[in-house]
């Protein structure tokens, strides 16, 4: 979901499946004997003694790791738990979550082998759900962006609202896979999802009956005056290729202008971004990506910058993330036209897809994004040259209850582009 994946082969590393489990179950737990928890924190007179409590807190944040802590209490859930026998194969993955969600990062996640298949299908384009691209926010799923056409958007989704319940179920501590995975279900079958709004104070629950989801991943229209409408979804395999016949055409036929509507974009596959930001850009950096050792990778112009005369309008808000946001800042460095909207999401991380054997998978945060002048994206997002305050009103005449359709508001934000470019 809120991920962003290098456009490469997926890495299968061939490792000794037992000794992969054992080097994943014990990273990360802390150290320490077993002890009984009442004989640690009890006096001789059975009172809770508060120093006892206090240096038991202090012995369980020890920074070395002991590997028997881990086996210990995966003896004692074998031996003990009510529910017999357990499932070993679900305690292996769940531990290797728990690893993984102890780095408290929402975009590190590591999938077992049903997750990982699921997560495959969406970054192919193609797939069954309500077609909403969801996050993580201060421990809370929000939609990120709801896709073009899908039943999130017309049952009224928007970027930034937080989804509080799934079918009755509170999605607080969940990852935005694990939400995803709820979420999703065969088409023609409903899922309710409890909605707040960030003005609101009541939740209201909103019914959205799931449906096949294909993304469009580029759309053009011819708008008045010669200027030409690019609306980019989302960033595939194929979004590039896509872009650049649609840019070819417009240009044979004189193209005077272009508005780049990003707007509920939430990423995809990093080099369709950076390839299509190329069209602009003449030379130069467009991203540089940092990692943990400090050692960067630049992403350099190497196509023909067709489009790098014509007057260009990059429309963005709160649902402008990842992928998007790297065209977005790439241009706005080099002064390519105007950046009009809301500020954007502020996903700028890039994200490791790791395939192993049994066909689970480690998405891991691994760097970095950066504009080419060194601004940083993550937690940041780009502040528009213009700012909006709205992007849509209701047209006059028309009153909340009665809207049931986008044709029903007015485009703030493309009625400003038009406004610059004419």
């Amino acid at each position: 979901m809120n991920m962003f994946r290098k456009d490469r082969s997926k890495k299968f590393i061939i490792v000794n499946t037992l000794l992969f489990g054992a080097i994943c179950f014990c990273i990360g737990f802390f150290a320490g004997g077993t002890v009984s928890f009442k004989d640690a924190v009890e006096d001789e007179h059975g009172e809770v003694e508060i120093k006892k409590v206090i240096n038991l807190y202090s012995a369980s944040r020890s920074q070395e790791v002991q590997f028997d802590r881990f086996w210990k209490v995966w003896d004692l859930v074998k031996d003990k738990y009510v529910d017999q026998p357990v499932s070993e194969v679900d305690m292996f993955y769940g531990a290797i979550e728990g690893m993984v969600a102890g780095l408290g990062d929402p975009h590190s996640v590591f999938m077992p082998p049903r997750e990982a298949k699921e997560f495959a299908a969406d970054m192919s384009g193609e797939f069954s759900g309500i077609g909403a691209e969801i996050g993580v926010r201060d421990g809370q799923i929000v939609v990120i962006a709801p896709l073009e056409d899908s039943p999130a958007q017309q049952a009224g989704l928007r970027p930034k609202d937080m989804i509080i319940t799934i079918n009755g179920e509170e999605s607080q501590g969940l990852s935005a896979e694990q939400a995803a995975q709820k979420i999703r279900g065969p088409k023609g079958t409903d899922v309710e999802l409890g909605i707040l709004r960030p003005k609101d104070e009541k939740m209201q629950k909103v019914v959205i009956t799931r449906d096949d989801i294909k993304v469009p991943t580029v759309i053009v229209k011819s708008l008045d005056g010669g200027i030409a409408h690019f609306r980019i979804t989302y960033f595939n395999k194929d979004t590039y290729r896509q872009f650049i016949s649609e840019a070819d055409e417009l240009i044979d036929q004189g193209v005077k202008g272009i508005v780049l509507d990003l707007r509920s974009n939430p990423g995809g596959f990093l080099t369709s971004a950076v390839d299509v930001a190329d069209a602009w850009i003449s030379q130069g950096a467009i991203l540089q990506e940092t990692f943990k050792d400090g050692k960067q990778q630049t992403y350099m112009a190497r196509h023909e910058p067709i489009l790098k005369d014509i007057p260009t309008v990059v429309l963005v808000d709160g649902g402008t993330a990842s992928g998007s946001e790297i065209v977005a800042g790439a241009l706005q460095d080099y002064g390519i036209g105007k950046i009009v909207g809301e500020k954007t999401y502020g996903k700028g991380s890039v994200q490791d897809f790791e395939v192993f054997p049994d066909a689970s998978a480690l998405k891991l945060t691994i760097a970095k994004w950066f504009t080419p002048k060194g601004r940083g994206i993550d937690k940041q997002g780009i502040e528009p040259d213009i700012v909006l305050d709205e992007m849509f009103v209701l047209k006059e005449g028309i009153g909340e209850k009665d809207s049931t359709t986008p044709d029903d508001y007015r485009d703030l934000g493309l009625e400003k582009a038009l406004e610059i470019l004419q």
